[in-house]
């Protein structure tokens, strides 16, 4: 799985990647409210986690490309700033603490269909009880993938009531400039 996805940072097959922070980061941040200790997994480039770092917020950022973390390291060093960035699988890694916030941007869309209920379960363990999730759900409306589509109804049965509260508001629509977009839920870890 590392040399398929360090392929695609090599070859530049990044579509993914804004060049910059989602615009789903300002409500992340609103509804975070006094979340010190974040992860954003399957973090890429880490533009995010440069600008929650810049916030002085203690980010931790997971990813299983080189190339990627390599560039995340290299912006933050550039911006004098300081994350705690790892190069591993995450369904190997394990954090030393549980976090007050998860961002989860495009690591669970990233991950085969067969995989999302041990990644579930995962955020689950590493997120403390009501703490934040703030899922962005790819909306792609194809079969395959990477991006996999994250049908509602699917992430419902995935993130399921006995285990997580979901919002009664309406999601936030995030656009990508390739034509698709992300449903952004704030979603609390129940006990």
């Amino acid at each position: 799985m590392r040399e398929e996805w360090e392929g695609r940072y090599h070859r530049g097959e990044t579509g993914w990647d804004r060049g910059g922070p989602s615009p789903a980061l300002v409500d992340f941040i609103r509804v975070a409210g006094d979340a010190r200790r974040v992860l954003v997994p399957g973090c890429g480039r880490g533009h995010e986690v440069v600008a929650l770092a810049g916030r002085g917020l203690d980010v931790t950022a997971v990813d299983i490309a080189r190339p990627a973390v390599q560039a995340l390291e290299a912006r933050l060093a550039e911006r004098g700033r300081r994350a705690r960035v790892t190069c591993a699988d995450l369904f190997a890694w394990e954090p030393d603490a549980p976090f007050d916030a998860i961002y989860e941007q495009t690591c669970l869309c990233a991950i085969p269909i067969e995989r999302r209920a041990d990644y579930e379960a995962r955020l689950y363990r590493w997120l403390k009880p009501g703490g934040l999730l703030f899922a962005l759900f790819m909306q792609t409306g194809l079969t395959g993938g990477p991006p996999f589509h994250c049908d509602l109804l699917d992430m419902r049965g995935l993130f399921a009531d006995a285990r997580w509260d979901w919002p009664a508001d309406a999601p936030e629509l995030v656009p990508h400039r390739n034509g698709r977009f992300e449903l952004a839920y704030a979603l609390r870890r129940k006990p």
